[in-house]
This record gives C-alpha cells, structure tokens and sequence, in this order.
C-alpha cells in the first residue's frame, strides 16, 4: 500500500514539474514575440537598518516607478507586472 501511493505521489510530483517547465516556455514565446513588453509600476521603497540593541530602524527613501514585464513568470530581468502591483512596498536589508 504504501509502495502504490510513493509511486502516485512521484508521478504527481513529476507531472506538476513538467507542467511548470511547461508554462514558462509558453510564458517565454509570448513574452519575445510580443516584443518584451514592458510597463512601469510606482513602488514605496523602505531600508531596514540594524541597530546595536538588536532592533532595527525602518527608513522611508521614496516613491519610485520600476520596470516589470508583462508575463506570469519574471522575464528580463524584471519582476512580473502583476507581482508588484499586489506588493508595491518593497523593502531593502543593509
């Protein structure tokens, strides 16, 4: 029994990999024969900074529009349009 189910298992996680490989090829094509279109998003950037009592200090350095693709998946070398509308505070360690 549990033999059968650590092969179905296998299979399933097989499937999803090849699914996903998939997806992004599909992603990729569209994205390069669309032209890599790319738009803008306004962002709210903050940096973290460590101080000596183990506690850290939040710094507000601005607003600024960064470049993302239009696609599902990160191509370019930009973030997705749709990731950075849904998280359009992004944080910076020193």
């Amino acid at each position: 029994m549990l033999k059968i189910v650590g092969r179905w298992l296998f299979r399933v996680i097989v499937a999803l990999m090849a699914a996903t490989v998939v997806l992004y090829a599909i992603d990729w094509a569209a994205y390069k024969l669309t032209g890599s279109r790319q738009s803008t998003v306004t962002v709210s950037r903050t940096m973290v900074v460590p101080l000596n009592n183990k506690d850290q200090e939040y710094d507000y350095l601005g607003t600024s529009n960064v470049p993302c693709s239009i696609s599902l998946f990160p191509q370019g070398g930009n973030d997705p349009c749709w990731y950075l509308r849904r998280h359009p505070t992004q944080t910076q360690n020193l």
